[in-house]
């Protein structure tokens, strides 16, 4: 369920008109949010179908703001009539808030590291090539072993951004190749590539990448080089961008902390406390006999 809330401003879509047509006015709903968003004339808008909403009298209209290859969507809620619009998120009380990503997270087969069966599930999606991305990879891996060892598990996603950063997706397919041959060497190749930023280009990254096989243990050059050659982890990446882009992605890094989307670089103390409220919180429900709540994202780890 796309979740939207009912609390939102509704704001009056066709109010000059005496005998408002049920449907969608295409034409008069794209005018309105262009002005409502401040969207330049270059960005081209999409609008579906609508379709039934999870709450009776609305349906829901999703729109697509298209820039070149960049995609970034909204969804709108519309009365019947045709002549009020809501943005926002709906909430279903007796379910996750978080239900709707946390369906459609998928951490197997994903480089992870933390605690098996945490009770706190990261899930983050990043790019090699991306400097802020960067700073919170160093964030995470200094910081979270140490406060939260038995607390939280951390996942990895590939979500290069090919638009503007040309060897990210070649980089993530570098990195899968390395946690095919060798899972635990995933990590030294994560922590090495954003420490390397700033040297890797797309002409020397498949030299660099087995520059740094060699003071791998327990990781076969030649077979990584053989890997990248024949783009044999590309369909692995395609899938992460793709569930990426399922879960509405358009920034890196996105992390969803127990389905929480956190987007950008998130300051350690900031992250801290999020992660604390996160098992307070928990331990709260536990002690109310809350069960509607439970924030786990679906893995093999779960026994």
């Amino acid at each position: 369920m796309r979740s939207v809330s009912l609390a939102a401003l509704c704001v009056a879509l066709l109010a000059g008109q005496d005998k408002p047509k049920p449907g969608v006015d295409r034409v008069a709903l794209e005018a309105y949010v262009r002005h409502l968003l401040a969207v330049i004339p270059e960005v081209q808008v999409k609008i579906d179908d609508p379709k039934p909403s999870p709450v009776p009298n609305l349906e829901q209209v999703d729109v697509h703001f298209i820039y070149g290859a960049r995609i970034q969507d909204e969804t709108f809620y519309l009365t019947k009539d045709g002549r009020k619009i809501i943005r926002g998120y709906i909430y279903d009380l007796a379910q996750n808030p978080f239900k709707e990503d946390l369906d459609k997270l998928k951490t197997s087969l994903s480089p992870s590291f933390g605690a098996a069966g945490a009770p706190v599930v990261l899930v983050l999606f990043s790019d090699f090539e991306c400097p802020n991305c960067k700073e919170e990879a160093k964030t995470l891996r200094q910081n979270l072993p140490a406060a939260f060892p038995k607390d939280v598990r951390v996942y990895f996603k590939d979500f290069p951004i090919e638009q503007i950063h040309p060897w990210a997706k070649p980089a993530a397919m570098a990195g899968q190749c390395v946690f095919r041959e060798n899972p635990a060497a995933f990590w030294q190749f994560h922590d090495w590539i954003y420490e390397h930023q700033s040297e890797i280009t797309p002409d020397n990254l498949k030299a660099k990448v087995l520059e740094f096989a060699q003071t791998v243990k327990d990781l076969d050059g030649m077979q990584l080089g053989r890997c990248i050659d024949s783009k044999a982890t590309e369909a692995d990446v395609d899938s992460s961008i793709t569930q990426g882009k399922a879960l509405k992605i358009d920034a890196t890094p996105t992390m969803f902390l127990n389905g929480r989307r956190l987007i950008g670089n998130y300051p350690w103390q900031n992250l801290q406390q999020i992660i604390g409220g996160e098992l307070n919180y928990q331990k709260t429900a536990q002690n109310a006999g809350e069960k509607c709540c439970e924030l786990k994202v679906p893995n093999p780890l779960n026994k």
